[in-house]
């Protein structure tokens, strides 16, 4: 019962969260819609505000499945493959700290969420206060991998990498390529960015240190708003 009742009040600060980051979209504005659990609260809640009139707006998803739902919920949906700038875009985090520094890509979309980040004007991250934490860590960090370059980059990344698997296959992103969720020093998450960058047939990480502009976190029902101090990009 009290796995439960914690269950129930984390979901409730993720719509909290979800909520705040939400009156942030003005009208005539193009969105980003993220990926996850907490990233679902943010489309239904925008639904949810285009239904009770007075806002019109026109959004990306960063996965196929966030696009479905942005859809089904009656959101205009355009394709990221056309659209050069977002205005605001709006996901979750595994683990965010007080730098704004985000572990991302439990959900498996963190190549997609980093390109739509860095095509926004604002990225904001939404969050129960499970995941703040004073310094990013304690979460494997995804990386996804070339399929062609599977052996070099999990032997490149350590044994503390392991292939993200489903039903004992592959898991497949939607960009058709491999996970690894990987246990990674992050003393120095900077330091740690730049190798993964430079790794050959390591297409993209849930690293992300400068994308996240302002957070929206939520514990026990009071919401609470982080800034950077200085624009990231």
């Amino acid at each position: 019962m009290t796995e439960t009742c914690d269950r129930a009040r984390q979901d409730a600060d993720k719509a909290a969260a979800a909520a705040a980051a939400v009156d942030e979209v003005r009208d005539g504005m193009l969105v980003g819609l993220g990926t996850g659990s907490t990233a679902t609260h943010a489309i239904h809640r925008l639904a949810e505000r285009i239904a009770q009139g007075g806002l019109t707006i026109r959004a990306v998803a960063t996965s196929r499945a966030s696009d479905a739902l942005g859809r089904s919920l009656g959101i205009a949906m355009l394709d990221f493959a056309d659209v050069p700038r977002v205005d605001l875009t709006i996901d979750g985090a595994d683990s965010i700290d007080d730098r704004l520094y985000a572990v991302k890509g439990a959900g498996g979309a963190m190549l997609r969420e980093k390109v739509v980040a860095a095509a926004s004007d604002r990225m904001v991250v939404i969050a129960d206060g499970s995941k703040h934490c004073p310094s990013i860590g304690g979460v494997p960090v995804p990386v996804e991998i070339l399929p062609f370059a599977r052996a070099s980059v999990l032997a490149a990344l350590g044994d503390g990498a392991t292939l993200r698997l489903r039903e004992g296959d592959a898991y497949v992103t939607d960009n058709g390529n491999w996970i690894a969720d990987c246990r990674l020093d992050l003393a120095d998450p900077l330091a740690t960015v730049a190798w993964l960058d430079a790794l050959p047939g390591a297409l993209g990480h849930g690293l992300f240190l400068r994308e996240v502009d302002g957070a929206y976190i939520a514990r026990g029902g009071v919401v609470s708003r982080l800034e950077r101090d200085a624009p990231s990009r």
